[in-house]
C-alpha cells in the first residue's frame, strides 16, 4: 500500500473496526488476530508502513485487551500519526533487540491466532519458534467476511472510484485503437485513471482479437486491427478504495456472431445483477449469469468466477462462485463480470461493481453495456 494515501476515516471509526475485529475473532474461537503490513492493517488502523522492509511490524488484537502495534522504533513516529493511533498502544523495538520476544509477551502461548494473509514467512516462523505451541490460521480462512460489509462512507468511496473509472472509459472510447499496440492503449488507460483521481493503477487489460480470449492477458505488442474485438479491464485505487470495470469494444463494424456473443454476455451480466439481493447466496449470482451463457451454448467458454469482492484492495472476499453459500448482506460490494472466451478468436467481458442494498443491488458503474464501436 506504500504510496497510496489511506481513506480519511476518523480515530473512532478505526477504534470500532479493531473492536469489532477482536470480537469477531473471539466468536470464531480465536485467541486474537495478528495483522502485518497490508490492506488489513490499513483498514483497521489507517497506518500504511513501508512495504519493502524486513523489520517486523505487527498489530496484535485480542478480545478484551487494548490493541498493540509492535513497530520498529524508526517508524514509530509515522505510526503514531496514523488515524487510529489513539486507539493503539505502540510497542517499539530497536535494531539489535528481538521483536519476536516482545511480541510473544503479548500472546497466549497456546492460543490460535488468525494471521493476515500477506504476513512474511520470515516473521511467522520466527514467532512460532519463540512460541512452539502457538497455532495460526490464515485470516481469510478464519474470518473471510472481516472487510466484506462496507459502511455507507466506504460505499461512497467505492462509488467515487467507479465513477472515475467510468470517466476513463468515456475518454478512451473516443481515442484511436486501430494501428496502435495494446500496450499503448493500456498506457492511455493508466494515464486516464490517474487524471481522474486514482493514486494507484493496479491493472490495464487490453486484449485485442485472439488475445481477448485470455481473461488475464493484460497488454502486449500486438497491433490492434480493424475488425478486432477488444476487451478492456482496468482499475486501481482512488482515495484508498478500489475500482474495477470491464467493457468490450469493437474496431469498426462487428460480425453477426460477434454481436450475438456480446449480447449473450450482456444478458448474463444483467441476470447476475438481478440476482443480487439480501439473503441470496454468493453462488446464486454466479448461477444466474452462468445459466444465460450455458443456455446460449457457450457454457464451456465461461472459464472464471462471476465476481469478487472489492474494497481497500481490488480483489478480496466475497467471491461469486459455485459452492460459496455465504449470504449477501447490505453493504457487500463485488464485481459481476461474466465473459465468453473463444480460443484463438476473441473474447467478451462486461463488468460492473455492485453493492447490496436493503432491497436488491446498486450498480456503481454506469457506462453503456451496449457494444461500443471505436476507430
Amino acid at each position: 500500500m506504500t504510496g497510496t494515501a489511506p481513506a480519511p476515516f476518523t480515530a473512532d471509526v478505526h477504534r470500532a473496526r479493531m473492536t469489532r475485529a477482536a470480537g469477531t475473532a473471539a466468536e470464531a474461537g480465536l485467541a486474537g488476530l495478528l495483522v502485518a503490513p497490508g490492506p488489513d492493517l490499513v483498514w483497521l488502523t489507517g497506518y500504511a508502513p513501508p512495504a519493502e522492509t524486513e523489520r517486523l511490524t505487527l498489530l496484535v488484537l485480542a478480545p478484551g485487551r487494548d490493541p498493540v502495534l509492535v513497530v520498529p522504533a524508526l517508524e514509530a513516529p509515522d505510526a503514531a500519526r496514523a488515524a487510529g493511533a489513539d486507539a493503539l498502544t505502540l510497542r517499539d523495538w530497536t535494531d539489535g533487540t528481538d521483536p519476536y520476544a516482545i511480541t510473544a509477551e503479548l500472546l497466549d502461548p497456546r492460543g490460535t491466532y488468525g494471521v493476515s494473509d500477506n504476513t512474511w514467512a520470515l516473521h511467522l516462523l520466527a514467532l512460532q519458534k519463540a512460541l512452539p505451541d502457538l497455532s495460526c490460521v490464515a485470516l481469510t480462512e478464519a474470518l473471510p467476511m472481516l472487510r466484506a460489509v462496507k459502511d455507507p462512507a466506504e460505499v461512497e468511496l467505492l462509488a467515487a472510484a467507479a465513477a472515475a473509472a467510468d470517466a476513463a472509459f468515456e475518454e478512451i472510447r473516443t481515442m484511436r485503437f486501430s494501428g496502435r499496440r495494446e500496450r499503448e492503449v493500456g498506457a492511455d488507460l493508466a494515464e486516464l485513471l490517474r487524471r481522474f483521481g486514482h493514486s494507484r493503477v493496479d491493472f490495464t487489460i487490453v486484449g485485442s482479437g485472439p488475445n481477448g480470449a485470455n481473461p488475464h492477458h493484460e497488454t502486449g505488442d500486438r497491433v490492434i486491427e480493424p475488425g478486432d474485438m477488444v476487451v478492456l479491464d482496468f482499475g486501481g485505487l482512488k482515495d484508498g478504495y478500489g475500482s474495477d470495470t470491464s467493457r468490450t469494444v469493437h474496431v469498426g463494424e462487428p460480425t453477426e456472431e460477434e454481436r450475438r456473443v456480446h449480447d449473450v454476455v450482456r444478458a448474463a451480466q444483467q441476470a447476475g445483477f438481478e440476482a443480487v439481493r439480501p439473503g441470496a447466496a454468493c453462488q446464486d449470482v454466479d448461477r444466474a449469469a452462468r445459466a444465460v451463457i450455458t443456455e446460449a451454448g457457450y457454457g464451456e467458454y465461461f472459464i472464471h468466477r462471476t465476481g469478487h469482492g472489492i474494497g481497500v484492495t481490488t480483489h478480496e472476499p466475497p467471491y461469486m462462485i459455485e459452492g460459496e453459500e455465504q449470504p449477501l448482506v447490505p453493504g457487500m460490494c463485488f464485481s459481476v463480470e461474466p465473459g465468453i472466451y473463444l480460443p484463438g478468436r476473441f473474447g467478451v467481458r462486461i463488468e460492473d461493481i455492485v453493492t447490496v442494498t436493503e432491497d436488491g443491488g446498486r450498480r456503481l458503474n454506469d457506462t453503456t453495456r451496449d457494444m461500443v464501436l471505436v476507430d
